[in-house]
């Protein structure tokens, strides 16, 4: 049997099935003009009273991203989520806590009563009782994770707190589920608040910015082709390289090195966004990352247009999001391909690749251009308010980078945004 720590990601659709069969286990300032480009290369812990949840959008966007569990949390008076019995519940049936076959008698009491009663308090004589040390361990991390989540009173303040705390002693699973719930509480704001328009226009851009906004909670995989930066989900694209999408006959077909069909997975356009609602889950669409498009007018003449619905462009209008719910401040974040500015003062990276690669340019430490090359993305922060930052700060723009892995994967950190950013103490 394997224990939570193995899982990086929730694991999707959170239902009864998953209980059949075995278990499963900062930031700088500097003062030196630079010069940097990117892209043409490849709240408090306190009780919340829990409301009546606001208006959706309409259909197809009401329902979408089933396994965030969005539909079993409710909504405090803030807009955060409450943990109720039913979100809870959704962890007794994940393979970790599931029962199996080998269960002993006390592992059987306990996912009973819990089921039961998800808030019960568990004595330390229930869990030692437990046969299996591994279910042991599974449920103290599950339960430390529950009284931390009752204790916060919601999501968000219990990962806020978590964050800040500067020690997780949880396996990023937890984080990971919190992360997903969040990001799909923030876009039902997000895209109940797109003006209104055209219908079909309207659930495109809506589509763009849920797809952006799995950047979240779910690594990607970069692919430069053709002059495009295409972003795909990590998990889904290397499932298809091991088996050309055939599933376990395609595994055997690889070990065996028979050909393998080619598997061409749809980039999201305004042309198919409608599809996406109904393949939200499968997370097979590819995010263009691409910056610009150039186009050759013969004569010499080169056009070059900046692509104002890019996933650039949305991914950003989801950061805005994401730091307006959390910390209450008000931002503007835009892609840029380079940064010229000689008042360079603060920055934050959105990973682990971006933010050593900042750090290093702003400490004058010396970059190779295969490192440069592994930036994404560039963006510029703006604060609404200047008087919400520091004061050695205010006014200045924020610079973030985004970066891929030297196997051209990224890790977007969200946290980042919510630890990093020059924010007065009071903030």
């Amino acid at each position: 049997m394997a224990a939570w720590c193995q899982f990086r990601s929730c694991t999707p659709p959170w239902d009864a099935s998953d209980s059949e069969g075995g278990r499963q286990g900062q930031s700088g300032s500097g003062t030196e003009s630079q010069r940097l480009s990117a892209g043409a290369n490849g709240g408090p812990a306190a009780h919340e009273e829990a409301a009546v949840r606001g208006g959706s959008p309409s259909a197809p966007l009401a329902d979408f991203w089933p396994s965030s569990a969005y539909a079993q949390l409710h909504i405090s008076a803030r807009g955060w989520l409450v943990p109720t019995d039913a979100y809870l519940r959704l962890f007794l049936v994940r393979p970790e806590l599931a029962l199996v076959e080998e269960s002993c008698a006390a592992e059987i009491a306990l996912h009973t009563a819990l089921a039961a009663s998800p808030q019960r308090p568990v004595p330390a004589a229930e869990l030692d009782a437990l046969a299996d040390a591994d279910v042991r361990d599974n449920y103290r991390h599950f339960l430390r994770f529950r009284d931390g989540l009752l204790a916060a009173g919601t999501l968000e303040a219990w990962y806020l707190a978590t964050l800040r705390a500067g020690i997780v002693n949880l396996p990023p699973l937890f984080l990971d589920c919190v992360a997903e719930a969040c990001a799909r509480n923030v876009l039902q704001g997000v895209l109940a608040g797109l003006p209104e328009g055209g219908a079909h226009s309207r659930n495109a851009w809506a589509a763009q910015l849920a797809r952006a906004a799995e950047l979240l909670f779910r690594p990607q995989r970069i692919h430069s082709q053709d002059g495009q930066i295409l972003c795909g989900d990590q998990a889904v694209l290397d499932v298809l390289n091991d088996t050309g999408g055939l599933g376990d006959i395609g595994r055997l077909l690889a070990q065996s090195n028979a050909p393998m069909r080619e598997v061409n997975l749809e980039v999201l356009t305004h042309a198919n966004a409608h599809h996406y609602w109904a393949r939200a889950e499968r997370h097979s669409f590819l995010l263009d990352f691409t910056h610009e498009v150039t186009n050759d007018l013969s004569h010499g003449l080169v056009l070059t247009m900046t692509r104002a619905r890019s996933g650039l462009k949305a991914l950003a209008l989801v950061l805005e999001a994401w730091v307006a719910h959390f910390l209450g401040v008000q931002v503007t974040i835009r892609p840029e391909q380079k940064i010229e500015d000689a008042n360079w003062r603060w920055h934050v990276g959105l990973d682990a690749v971006s933010s050593a690669l900042l750090n290093d340019l702003y400490e004058g430490n010396p970059v190779d251009k295969e490192r440069m090359q592994r930036l994404v993305s560039l963006f510029r922060l703006t604060f609404a308010h200047p008087l919400e930052m520091r004061a050695d700060v205010a006014g200045k723009p924020v610079y973030l980078g985004l970066a891929m892995s030297p196997d051209k994967v990224v890790r977007l950190k969200p946290q980042n945004l919510l630890l990093n950013l020059p924010l007065r103490a009071a903030q």
